[in-house]
């Protein structure tokens, strides 16, 4: 299976930059889409980005223009650099990846275990 881990929150003032790395491990026959999600307490966890294989591109509308995603030539670690933060952005920010089980040969969802990003005003 994959394992993700994730590293690179913290506290930041507003308009303040961050960039978050999510760390792959392990083995599948093939890995599909990676992206960042992020929750706040009493809400649904929200697409923050995601990144194809390919490397094509989608985001959600409140970070568009001010965060962007990408992934290593390698597809073993992806990014969220995440710049003109706001209060609003305030989340546990999680790492995603799809990918094909070798056990099931069956495509599934990993989660990392989340990192804290805190924007003050």
């Amino acid at each position: 299976q994959v394992q993700l881990v994730e590293s690179g929150g913290g506290l930041v003032q507003a308009g303040g930059s961050l960039k978050l790395s999510c760390a792959a491990s392990g083995i599948a026959i093939s890995i599909d889409d990676m992206g960042w999600y992020r929750q706040t307490p009493g809400k649904q966890r929200e697409l923050v980005a995601v990144i194809t294989s390919g490397g094509s591109t989608n985001y959600g509308d409140s970070v568009k223009g001010r965060f962007t995603i990408s992934r290593d030539s390698a597809k073993h670690t992806v990014f969220l650099q995440m710049n003109s933060l706001k209060p609003e952005d305030t989340a546990v920010y999680s790492c995603n990846a799809r990918f094909i089980a070798i056990a099931t040969c069956r495509l599934t969802d990993s989660w990392g275990q989340g990192t804290q990003v805190t924007v003050s005003s």
